[in-house]
């Protein structure tokens, strides 16, 4: 897909997701020709927002069924595709989490691998373009606290999560590594990672399951209203995610991982600050900072574990995102934007008043 070329398809995995929505749509206003794969297109609430994308761009979106432990299950939407963005994978809190294997393990590594699978039997593939995320290179926040100068680059991989300990940023982790295996063993393909960080922005999905929707979901509702716990994050929007996916599928020097975030962390009372701003009636929105004594002590009965709070809470470190604002041409909307954005597609999805 050399850029200014709109004439081969690409494949978008995960196209009814929070982060596949949004790159679908970039993608078709840029004059694409997409394919998007869902789990089921009879399922009408997460796949309405990409129905809407068909009646608005005619004859440029197709969607197809695909299940990522299905062996062979993208062979048909990604025939004759130039370029596959593989973005489906689950993004589940640790309290969603049942089963780390058989919840996130099982469909980001043996989900790549088909991918891959089907990349290998694809002979117009040219790139994969993989959504990966900085747990990839992290596990907890206290790892970044070794790296050189205590700031997060593409240069580490995460060596501390397991199934057990933080699922979600192990899946991602074998997950990256195999789909590196595989394209370094042979030529006719190149690969991107995108690691991004937190991802934030409007939802064009309201049935999404995503983490990052469900993690300020809490702090909209009011579950932190008597304090913020001093926790940050690595934080991108999904509209700058999208469009550093578009220029890793365009740009032919596109090469390695790329972490995807802004350079500072924010944090929860950071965040309630900014829509405080424009909503400074909502009462369910924390005012105050928690000491973090309490949070040792409570944390537990609201599922964190002594272990977790003591390798993140209170700790921030930078964030190394040059490679990607110097190579993909990444220009990243400010923080506030993001939120004030992200809080209004919320109250409006939900009838907020």
């Amino acid at each position: 897909m050399s850029e200014g070329s709109r004439e081969a398809a690409v494949l978008v995995t995960g196209g009814s997701g929070f982060v596949g929505s949004h790159l679908v749509l970039r993608l078709l206003e840029r004059g694409h020709h997409v394919r998007a794969t869902v789990r089921r297109t009879a399922d009408s609430a997460k796949v309405a927002p990409l129905r809407g994308m068909q009646d608005e761009h005619p004859g440029r979106l197709e969607l197809f069924e695909a299940d990522l432990l299905v062996d062979g299950g993208f062979d048909e939407a990604m025939k004759g595709c130039e370029v596959v963005f593989h973005v489906a994978s689950p993004f589940l809190m640790p309290e969603k989490i049942k089963d780390g294997q058989r919840d996130m393990v099982e469909p980001a590594l043996v989900g790549t691998r088909n991918v891959i699978g089907s990349v290998e039997r694809t002979p117009a593939v040219r790139r994969l373009v993989l959504t990966s995320t900085v747990g990839a290179v992290f596990g907890d926040y206290v790892d970044v606290l070794a790296m050189d100068g205590q700031v997060l680059s593409e240069k580490y991989f995460n060596t501390t999560s397991t199934v057990d300990n933080n699922p979600y940023h192990y899946a991602k982790t074998v997950a990256e590594q195999a789909a590196w295996e595989a394209a370094e063993a042979q030529q006719r393909w190149s690969m991107v990672a995108v690691n991004p960080g937190l991802v934030l922005g409007p939802s064009l999905t309201p049935a999404s399951e995503s983490g990052s929707l469900f993690l300020l979901e809490e702090l909209f509702k009011g579950y932190f209203f008597y304090g913020a716990p001093d926790f940050s994050f690595t934080t991108v929007d999904v509209r700058d995610l999208a469009d550093a996916h578009i220029a890793a599928a365009e740009r032919p020097d596109a090469h390695g991982r790329y972490i995807v975030a802004a350079e500072r962390m924010t944090s929860f009372h950071e965040m309630a600050r900014i829509v405080r701003t424009r909503y400074p009636r909502d009462l369910r929105l924390p005012r105050n900072r928690l000491p973090h004594w309490p949070v040792r002590i409570l944390g537990p009965a609201f599922g964190l574990t002594q272990d977790y709070i003591r390798k993140h809470l209170g700790i921030r470190f930078e964030v190394d995102n040059r490679r990607g604002r110097e190579e993909l041409g990444i220009e990243y909307r400010p923080v506030e934007e993001t939120l004030l954005d992200h809080y209004a597609a919320w109250r409006r999805q939900r009838r907020v008043r």
